[in-house]
């Protein structure tokens, strides 16, 4: 089954770069500088040469203090990202459960044109992201904490992250009073990250990355990230517009298995510069566990949630 949306994955990315190589039209413009997006008469957008007009790398290059924007975005899907969010899904064989992360991810520095994501980014990023047991008096009944620096850079339509990040999962005290024989894991992975995204149109977002811990307990050494993100990057009032967003992650301590996530909906656009993303919809996930008190324990999960993404 694992092979299976492995190969759906590379083939919707392979027919989405493809179908946008080959459109042909007039120029659209486009939110990232230096290339342009092209719209043919049935007005699909997609990638094509630099506009005449000078690009944002033309413009003098400053030093800007706390960016409002970011330049590589979270994985909308991304279940191990650093966002506000939350969702409740029936797992089978375990009742209704409860996911949230609170957390967020801020520009720190960017040196590059000064209104325009583009050029070198330092960021800082950390969530808490908690399982909450409703049918046990909303118990906790795990937690893990992730907290990490990227340094980004981008031009055109394409961006890349060179990150560190540390994460450790822990037990809730309540489950531990109510299951004193549940052996506690000491999963701790502190992870180098190098990864790639690309725009092949406006709102479709391809992206793929490998992290290598070089300090671990439990947790192996390598993990791979890629998947597929449609959401508005224009404001959008009031009336909003559909998203939807598919995310694989694959990890060594579990032969390379790992978990499919996918999300569609409803998602709301900030007006501004800083480009805020808030969304609802359904939520899906198979595979091991997302809480690495349980990295091997297998969970199937259908539900709602909303999700607030810097």
């Amino acid at each position: 089954m694992r092979r299976a949306w492995l190969l759906l994955l590379v083939a919707l990315g392979t027919v989405t770069v493809l179908g946008a190589a080959s459109a042909r039209g007039e120029p659209f413009d486009s939110p990232f500088g230096g290339a342009t997006l092209i719209l043919d008469e049935h007005s699909q957008p997609y990638i094509g040469l630099p506009p005449i007009e000078p690009s944002p790398f033309d413009k003098p290059w400053g030093l800007v203090v706390l960016p409002e924007q970011l330049i590589y975005h979270s994985y909308l899907a991304g279940v191990k990202e650093s966002r506000l969010g939350t969702q409740t899904f029936h797992r089978d064989g375990d009742g209704t459960l409860w996911d949230s992360t609170l957390g967020g991810r801020f520009g720190l520095l960017r040196i590059g044109p000064r209104d325009k994501p583009l050029g070198f980014q330092i960021d800082i990023e950390g969530a808490a992201h908690l399982r909450l047991d409703p049918d046990e008096e909303v118990d906790v009944r795990s937690a893990d904490f992730r907290a990490g620096v990227p340094f980004t850079y981008g031009w055109d339509n394409q961006q890349i992250k060179f990150a560190y990040y540390h994460l450790s999962s822990h037990l809730g005290d309540e489950f531990l009073l109510k299951n004193p024989g549940f052996a506690r894991l000491n999963y701790v992975r502190d992870v180098l990250v190098l990864g790639y995204s690309i725009y092949p149109t406006e709102r479709l977002r391809l992206y793929g990355e490998v992290g290598w811990a070089f300090w671990s307990d439990i947790s192996g050494l390598w993990e791979l990230q890629f998947g597929i993100d449609y959401a508005p990057t224009r404001p959008t009032g009031i009336h909003g517009e559909p998203f939807f967003a598919v995310n694989g992650h694959l990890r060594q301590e579990v032969n390379y298995g790992g978990g499919l996530s996918a999300q569609a909906g409803w998602a709301w656009r900030t007006d501004g510069t800083s480009g805020k993303l808030l969304r609802m919809g359904l939520h899906y996930y198979n595979g091991e566990s997302p809480q690495f008190s349980f990295f091997d324990e297998f969970e199937h999960q259908i539900g709602f949630g909303v999700w607030y993404d810097f």
